[in-house]
């Protein structure tokens, strides 16, 4: 089956999405609500003010892809082409979506709402978490090495369950790390 390339094309404020390979391509103000997004190819591509909320990511490849303000609540990213995954966030809400056993190895996200998602098995290998609200997010099994929670808000991660080597935490921080022993602490 032959599928459409697209190279550096403006798409602005559409709903729908032909099946195929974008390259350098921008999105702004576009509805891809419960769409099905499988199979299609984003390579450098920048999404702006977007709603992503609950589409299909059926091995569809993300590589070097940014998003700025967008609404990407339930997706299951661990369901995308996992070769070559390249994401960066900003200003996003990923409210309920799934990373579990994804390779993010230096993603960033800034400013980002992360609550309630699925980090389990996920490789954060120096990942940057800045100004985060990591609110029920889950973390089991993950690789944090080196990640960056020095501005991340609300996190619980239980350091025996998680390879926590040479991550960074505010002081502030350190009581998301004790939570698992219900310890109190007072200044």
């Amino acid at each position: 089956m032959k599928t459409d390339y697209y190279y550096d094309q403006e798409f602005t404020r559409i709903d729908c999405l032909a099946p195929g390979e974008y390259e350098q391509c921008r999105f702004e103000h576009c509805d891809f609500f419960e769409k099905d997004l499988s199979k299609m190819q984003f390579i450098d591509c920048h999404f702006e003010h977007c709603n992503f909320s609950m589409a299909r990511l059926n091995k569809t490849l993300f590589r070097e892809a940014f998003f700025k303000h967008c609404k990407m609540l339930g997706l299951q990213f661990n369901t995308c082409e996992p070769f070559g995954l390249a994401v960066r966030f900003a200003h996003c809400q990923l409210g309920h979506s799934s990373f579990y056993q994804s390779k993010l190895r230096q993603t960033i996200f800034d400013h980002c709402n992360l609550s309630a998602v699925d980090f389990i098995e996920a490789d954060l290998t120096q990942a940057v978490f800045s100004h985060c609200d990591l609110s029920q997010a889950r973390f089991e099994r993950s690789q944090l090495t080196q990640a960056d929670f020095r501005t991340a808000q609300h996190y619980q991660i239980n350091p025996n369950l998680n390879t926590l080597k040479k991550a960074k935490f505010s002081l502030d921080g350190v009581a998301g790390l004790l939570a698992e022993w219900d310890i109190v602490l007072e200044s």
